[in-house]
């Protein structure tokens, strides 16, 4: 996006940064996730197009779904490729289109089936929080990091019906997230959280990072960046002298951080058991395969200190048993076995 102002960011989060026909490779997805008020249940749903370098004829469209439910700890995910010529990435306004699946600003239709699985879905969605960056808005100009990622709609709160396999599920008032990445390549090795409404805080918005880049034969170290929202205020740890600083160290069902800045500090840690994540195979433009672990029904806790109006310090736990996205990217397919 370098030729879009920092001051338009705000207005063209959600447009498609994808050119048809670009010979540099693109990968670049818009998915919504959102949870069950109290149960163990949450659904996933990607939009993404794939272009990789050098190869602009082998660009594709993919819809991915997943319905997660804790309680039988069945989980159902279908992935749909569709030829480039059937999508729609509009640059202008937020219009995705993938063969007959629908994404915009309040709705998104569509289907999937893999093997012996389909999920369709029909839900609107709706919502009055600002944006969330997650990286500092510089650099969402530059080309450091390569791959992009924002929070269009945090809090969104989701109605409508789920089809997994023949079975409906009615959709009322989850409460989850719209969101839109982006890049030139998959970041080589990561875990993303995000809790959209803790248990105890259900307006507070958690969005978390921790990501190490490789360079040739050379890993950088791991940096953490975190955003909360809570109590009427935004709490931004990602500047990249504080990712630095930060400490993050996550393992296939664990991840514990912290990091601190001017008037705040934030540790905690996301867990889930192994049976509630699921293994898919992202296509990295510049080649090969990436592999995430997924789920969306882990759990968080955090502890704030932060800064008060009067000067001292409120302190206070956040917590939630099964409304945490927890996702690691890597490449072993055999990570955490």
């Amino acid at each position: 996006m370098s030729n879009q102002s920092i001051s338009n960011l705000s207005l063209n989060y959600n447009f498609s940064r994808y050119v048809r026909g670009q010979k540099q490779g693109h990968y670049e997805s818009f998915f919504l996730r959102a949870n069950h008020p109290s149960l163990p249940l949450a659904f996933w749903i990607r939009y993404t197009v794939f272009s990789p370098h050098n190869h602009p004829d082998k660009a594709l469209g993919e819809l991915w779904a997943i319905y997660f439910d804790g309680t039988t700890v069945k989980h159902t995910t279908v992935k749909k490729e569709i030829p480039i010529e059937k999508c729609i990435f509009d640059n202008t306004i937020f219009n995705i289109k993938i063969e007959d699946a629908v994404l915009n600003h309040e709705k998104l239709c569509g289907c999937a089936d893999s093997g012996k699985n389909r999920i369709e879905w029909d839900l609107k969605y709706r919502g009055n929080s600002k944006p969330l960056l997650v990286l500092p808005e510089s650099f969402y100009m530059g080309k450091f990091p390569k791959a992009k990622l924002l929070v269009g709609l945090p809090l969104a709160v989701f109605n409508g019906k789920l089809n997994v396999n023949d079975t409906i599920i009615d959709i009322e008032n989850w409460i989850g997230s719209q969101n839109h990445n982006w890049g030139i390549k998959h970041t080589d090795n990561y875990a993303w959280g995000q809790v959209a409404g803790f248990d105890n805080s259900p307006e507070s918005f958690f969005e978390i990072s921790t990501a190490r880049l490789k360079y040739g034969p050379v890993w950088t170290p791991f940096m953490t960046l975190m955003v909360l929202r809570h109590d009427g205020r935004e709490f931004r740890l990602n500047s990249l002298f504080r990712a630095i600083l930060a400490k993050g160290k996550f393992n296939r069902f664990n991840w514990k951080f912290s990091s601190a800045g001017k008037g705040v500090s934030i540790e905690g840690e996301i867990n889930a058991g192994k049976s509630n994540f699921v293994t898919l195979q992202y296509y990295n433009p510049p080649g090969g395969i990436k592999y995430c672990f997924n789920t969306k029904i882990a759990s968080c806790k955090i502890k704030i200190r932060y800064k008060n109006k009067n000067g001292g310090f409120n302190e206070t736990i956040l917590e939630t048993a099964n409304r945490a996205a927890f996702e690691i990217l890597t490449d072993d397919r055999d990570y955490g076995h």
